[in-house]
Formats: C-alpha cells, sequence, structure tokens
C-alpha cells in the first residue's frame, strides 16, 4: 500500500514539475534560416509570391513523392493558395495561403532593396497562428539577393503545445533549411535577365493551318540581313506552294524561333493558310498540331532539309515527319500552328531585340511557375506593324514585334493583365535593351488583338 502511495506522489510531483515547466516555457517559438540566392529580387519575389513552383523546391515532394498538390484561390501574390495531401503520416495533410506581399509586384524595381511575403499554414503542426515569412534583401550590386526564411507560431496557454517549443528545430527547421537549398537550385534554372521593362499577357489563341520551311543562318555572317533574305526566299517558296495546293495565303510570315545560338540561328518561317485539309498526292490530309516526337533523333532526311539545303532529299510527300506535321513537298511542311494560352510581349525596334524579349518571356514564365515546351511549340515573332524607313534608308519608325511563347499550363491571366496596367506613355521605351538592336520606338500603344504576322525588317 505504500508503494502505492509513493507511486502516487511521484505521479503528483512529476505533474506539478511538468505544469510549471510548461508555465516558463515560451508561449510562442520562431526559427530562421538565411541563404543568399544569385538572383535579382524581383526574380525571387515572383517565384515566392505565387505557388506554382512550391512543388518543385519545397521538401514535401522529398518526404513523400506521391503527395498531390491543388492550386486554389488567386494565381498570383494576396490569396493565392496551395494544398496537398499525402498517406505519409509523418506528412499528412496541409495547405499555405499567401497572407501578405509588401510592397506590392508592380512597386518592385531596381531600386527596391527589400520586401516581405507573409504565408499563412495550416498544418498538423501544434500552434496556433503558425506562418512563414520570407524576408529579401538586395545584396551587392542587385544581382544577389538575401533570403530570410522565418517560421513563427503561437502556443497560447495550452500547456501541451508548449511541450512542442521542444521540437521546433525539428519539422519546422529541416523544412525550411531543404526547401531553401532546393529553391536555390529552381533559381538556378531561371536567366539572369530583367523583364521589369515588360507588360506581359496571356492570351488564348485558336489553331490555325500553316505551310513552313525549316531554316538555319549564320549569324556571324551578315546578320539581319542575311535573316532578311532567308525570310524572303520562304516567302516566296511558301507561297508558290500555297498555290499549288489551292489555298490562300492569309497573312504575312511569321518567325518560329527553334534556336538562337552563336553563330546558328535555327528557325521556321510559316505562312497562315485558309484550310486544314490539304490534297497531297491525291490524297485529302487533315492537318494536326505538332506531338511528341517517339524517336531520339531527327530523321537523316530532316537533317538536311533542316539546314536548308537546295535539291535535298526528303520524307515522302504525304507521310508526317517526327512531330506529325505533314510532309508537303520538299522541304515544306504544314500543320495546326498557336492553339491554346500564350505568353505575350511587345518589342519596338529591329528583329535583334526579338531573341532577348523571347529570353525575358521565358524568364517571367518560370519564376511565374507557367509551363512550356519549347522543343514542341517554339517562340514566334509576329510583326504587327512594319518599321518605315526614309529615301536613306533610315528609320522613321521601328516595326512593332509581338512575341509569343506558348504555354502548355498558366492562369488565365498575368498580375499585370489582373492589375490592369497600361504600357508607359509616349515617349518611353517599352523594349529589352539588346545589343545591336534598334532603340524602342516612341509608340508603346498595345497591338491589336488580330494583327497580322510579317517579316522580320
Amino acid at each position: 500500500m505504500m508503494r502505492v502511495f509513493e507511486f502516487l506522489v511521484a505521479l503528483v510531483i512529476v505533474a506539478v514539475i511538468g505544469v510549471l515547466a510548461a508555465v516558463v516555457m515560451p508561449g510562442s517559438g520562431h526559427v530562421e534560416r538565411q541563404l543568399v540566392m544569385g538572383k535579382d529580387l524581383r526574380q525571387v519575389y515572383d517565384v515566392l509570391d505565387n505557388f506554382r513552383r512550391l512543388p518543385d523546391y519545397s521538401v514535401l515532394r522529398s518526404l513523400d513523392p506521391n503527395v498531390q498538390f491543388k492550386f486554389s484561390g488567386k494565381a498570383f501574390g494576396p490569396g493565392a493558395e496551395i494544398s496537398w495531401t499525402s498517406t505519409d503520416a509523418k506528412l499528412g495533410d496541409g495547405g499555405l495561403t499567401v497572407a501578405s506581399a509588401t510592397p506590392d509586384f508592380d512597386k518592385i524595381d531596381n531600386n527596391t532593396q527589400d520586401a516581405t511575403i507573409v504565408w499563412n499554414l495550416d498544418n498538423s503542426w501544434r500552434g496556433l497562428d503558425k506562418h512563414f515569412t520570407l524576408d529579401l534583401e538586395r545584396q551587392g550590386h542587385g544581382r544577389l539577393t538575401q533570403v530570410t526564411w522565418s517560421y513563427d507560431v503561437k502556443y497560447g496557454w495550452n500547456l501541451v503545445n508548449r511541450f512542442a517549443n521542444l521540437y521546433i528545430h525539428g519539422d519546422p527547421d529541416s523544412f525550411i533549411e531543404f526547401s531553401l537549398n532546393n529553391l536555390q537550385n529552381v533559381l538556378a534554372g531561371v536567366a539572369n535577365v530583367d523583364y521589369s521593362g515588360l507588360l506581359p499577357k496571356i492570351v488564348q489563341s485558336q489553331p490555325g493551318p500553316v505551310l513552313f520551311v525549316t531554316r538555319h543562318i549564320d549569324r556571324s555572317k551578315g546578320g539581319t540581313e542575311a535573316l532578311d533574305d532567308a525570310m524572303s526566299q520562304a516567302d516566296t517558296e511558301l507561297r508558290a506552294e500555297a498555290k499549288k495546293l489551292g489555298v490562300n495565303v492569309t497573312g504575312p510570315s511569321i518567325l518560329f524561333i527553334t534556336n538562337y545560338g552563336d553563330p546558328d540561328f535555327d528557325f521556321e518561317v510559316a505562312l497562315p493558310i485558309d484550310s486544314s485539309t490539304l490534297t497531297v498526292n491525291g490524297q485529302a490530309e487533315q492537318l494536326t498540331p505538332p506531338t511528341a516526337p517517339t524517336l531520339a533523333a531527327a530523321e537523316p532526311a530532316e537533317a538536311s532539309t533542316a539546314a536548308g539545303a537546295a535539291g535535298a532529299t526528303g520524307p515522302a510527300a504525304g507521310s508526317r515527319d517526327r512531330f506529325g506535321r505533314l510532309v508537303v513537298e520538299g522541304d515544306v511542311r504544314a500543320m495546326l500552328a498557336f492553339g491554346g494560352a500564350t505568353l505575350q510581349g511587345d518589342w519596338d525596334g529591329t528583329f535583334n531585340g526579338v531573341p532577348q524579349t523571347v529570353k525575358m518571356l521565358t524568364a517571367y514564365a518560370q519564376t511565374h511557375g507557367y509551363k512550356f515546351d519549347s522543343n514542341l511549340s517554339p517562340p514566334y515573332d509576329m510583326v504587327v506593324t512594319p518599321a518605315v524607313k526614309d529615301a536613306s534608308g533610315g528609320f522613321v519608325s521601328y516595326a512593332k514585334h509581338q512575341v509569343s511563347l506558348p504555354l502548355t499550363e498558366a492562369p488565365a491571366q498575368t498580375p499585370e493583365q489582373e492589375a490592369g496596367l497600361q504600357p508607359a506613355s509616349a515617349g518611353t521605351a517599352n523594349g529589352p535593351a539588346a545589343a545591336g538592336s534598334a532603340p524602342a520606338s516612341a509608340s508603346s500603344a498595345a497591338p491589336a488583338a488580330s494583327a497580322s504576322a510579317g517579316s522580320a525588317e
């Protein structure tokens, strides 16, 4: 009996000590980690002000490869939400919401020194008012950003929850540390390019039939003039083929950029036509969108036509190339182009600024989590307003290029569209400062939604 009494007394003493320990423990918890990223503050901010890249850098997928994510709320900024479900007991279910972002995305420029984004957290970790705070601070000359990722939680007077503070350097700390390192890897894949001068928009396009040829030039030999010559020759060839097929050309040339290397420049010149059914070798062929190739390498005949070699023997007319595009004759192909969402940006100047605009659109898509496949659906350039030159060949006004990056997964609008932002006022440059390109024209008006395509000037 005495031993039972002693045991009960011991339990009471332990309980009292536990209660006293819990009472003196802090009513809140805090943990943080820092890492300097080799990226501009705007790019880091854009990745963290939405959750579309979170599955790529958070530790969640490392804990459970089968975790399922769901996006809801806004696509970007405060109100954006992500939730996850997992059968792994350690991970469980949870969600994050962007609670605030200071300053607003459209207030961040090259002079912005710091920014703060707060995510509210809902998961099985003990405590109340759980949230992550991501403080960004510009470092050095602007190409470095220090990210301080912290976790804060309140325990109130729940004594059991207060003991959870003993484990704050467990799951919360490891979540931050591993996710921060992964974030650096994700950002490493984003081009170091300033896209703050763009006002990109997401536009839904309809599939349209085109005839096209693949071309190649050496940029070190002839530059823009070589491109103009190649496009002029392709335009002539395609118009002649359209006449033979009995179809009408419905607009000027479109330039698909497949590889803008140094010095190699591979591209496709296309002309829109008015029929998605072509008669080739006496057979009616329905044009289809390109599909992912099943072969690891290009067919030998395609490789030769890709170089634009005159007289090369290609696949038989009426067959399909490795992308499922119709072989019409020689190096002429046909397909349904466009269709679906595209990320569009404008550039006023010579063609030399178009590849830089493509690079800007690509970086923007990467930081905002828009998915694209440039191998299957390459970016393309359409001249919506041709350049005007005087008698001496000088520019009176520069061409307006509409540059598009086809997307495979994206929200309905960019943050700029949702905010109703408008182009800069007249006289302000609205394009990238590409090496060797002409300055932006004075006009900054947005192009018409159904503008015609055109060749490089």
